[in-house]
């Protein structure tokens, strides 16, 4: 009898494991968190019941006159194209840069993905990865 209890509550929490959650921030800037993606057209991060966030998602957008199939998605990711260097992007670069320096200074792990998988780097990694993140801040943040 008791094995079929625990069972049966096995059966029951087994849903909650693999649940899938979105976090996405509307216009007036609330942050919402649903089970359900968010309405098309907005940037969302899907969120891992590891507690781990997954990169932001590309908007989804409705075909305008395109003749790509929805299987667009399934591509291989393409080689990531250069950034035009205009103010915005030199200010979102330079906002990445001092949030990940301030990261590696921290005291927490610090998890970075290699081959597709995710691993706690170590003491040295992380100093290569400070010295890194210190050169590129001064070389296109210095005037900032």
């Amino acid at each position: 009898m008791r094995r079929l209890m625990i069972a049966t509550a096995l059966l029951l929490v087994a849903p909650l494991v693999a649940a899938q959650a979105y976090k996405w921030t509307d216009a007036s800037g609330t942050v919402h968190y649903s089970d359900a993606p968010p309405p098309q057209g907005t940037k969302y991060n899907k969120v891992t019941t590891s507690g781990t966030v997954e990169p932001l998602a590309a908007p989804a957008t409705a075909p305008t006159g395109s003749t790509e199939s929805s299987s667009s998605s399934a591509k291989p990711a393409q080689p990531q194209q250069p950034m035009a260097d205009t103010p915005e992007n030199r200010a979102k670069l330079c906002t990445a840069l001092k949030a990940n320096m301030d990261t590696l200074k921290g005291s927490g792990p610090v998890i970075m993905e290699e081959g597709g998988q995710q691993k706690v780097i170590n003491a040295d990694q992380r100093q290569q990865q400070q010295a890194t993140a210190q050169a590129q801040y001064q070389q296109y943040c210095s005037g900032s």
